[in-house]
């Protein structure tokens, strides 16, 4: 332990690492955001509290279980039929499940907000909120298996004679920036929750960032099993960075456009009174 306090490159990995999470973590805040918006407002916060939490227990036990974490590396079946060959592993089949549960999620969500099918929550508190943790839980596991095989690959358990921090050093590192990271999301996760449910194009714009991702964990299963097509063209990962890049991007631009709408929001002139072309239209409604 105080051979990592000493250590200024274990303080580096550490900062890194927990930057790493809470930008792995967006996609969780995402998904939380749209998902527990349909619950009752006074359970909205509790969902994004168990959601967060589960997140966080999930990785640990993951860390803990490192062990077997990559012992699902190992080759459970494979298939060979000529043109196609794949060499199934167990972090391949949830990987890719994820990926699969991802996109039948977005997109019977952009289809319901589409053709204004949103689901009534009133009367069914309990039953909602449970239907919305099993929701958040069953696609943690594969956020979960993706942030530590992330954390895995960065925080060298060498041994420090090595260069590295050592198994338990390794582990120790990777829990703190799991624990820091989820502390942080749980400070920002009511704001954000509160803009996205606020702003329908910013709710389909996080929806859209959701079926990229599910693209990109069927992308990183079939590589996991090693999918090959043909002569031997093998399907190959989505880089990361150009996936947070653009997500990045279209928000970028998305707040300009939030900002540009609200700078030149139209104005009337009633009784000498400068108001909002919004006030004006509901007064002649009414």
């Amino acid at each position: 332990m105080m051979e990592l306090i000493s250590n200024p490159n274990a303080w580096l990995a550490l900062l890194t690492l927990t930057f790493l999470e809470i930008i792995l973590g967006i996609d969780n805040i995402v998904f939380l955001s749209i998902v527990s918006g349909k619950l009752e407002e006074k359970d909205q916060p509790r969902a994004r509290r168990i959601g967060l939490l589960l997140a966080m227990a999930f990785r640990i036990i993951l860390l803990f279980g490192i062990t077997w974490v990559l012992s699902l590396q190992e080759t459970l079946f494979s298939i060979d039929i000529g043109f196609f060959e794949a060499h199934i592993t167990g972090q391949s089949l949830i990987i890719f499940g994820g990926g699969l549960f991802l996109l039948y999620k977005s997109v019977s969500e952009i289809h319901h907000k589409m053709e204004g099918e949103e689901e009534s929550t009133s009367g069914k508190g309990a039953s909602n909120l449970t239907k919305a943790i099993v929701q958040i839980a069953l696609l943690n596991i594969v956020f979960s298996f993706d942030s530590i095989l992330t954390a895995i690959g960065m925080i060298s358990m060498k041994t420090p004679a090595e260069g590295g921090f050592g198994s338990e050093g390794a582990i120790l590192i990777m829990i703190l920036a799991v624990v820091i990271s989820i502390i942080i999301m749980m400070i920002f996760a009511g704001p954000v929750s509160k803009f996205v449910n606020e702003h329908p194009t910013i709710q389909i714009l996080g929806l859209s960032f959701l079926i990229l991702i599910g693209v990109m964990l069927l992308a990183e299963g079939s590589h996991l099993a090693h999918f090959k097509f043909g002569n031997d063209t093998e399907v190959g990962t989505i880089p990361k960075g150009y996936l947070y890049f653009s997500i990045f991007f279209s928000l970028f631009v998305e707040f300009l456009n939030i900002k540009m709408r609200k700078n030149n929001k139209p104005v009337v002139l009633k009784n000498n009174r400068i108001i909002d072309k919004e006030l004006e239209d509901r007064d002649v409604t009414d």
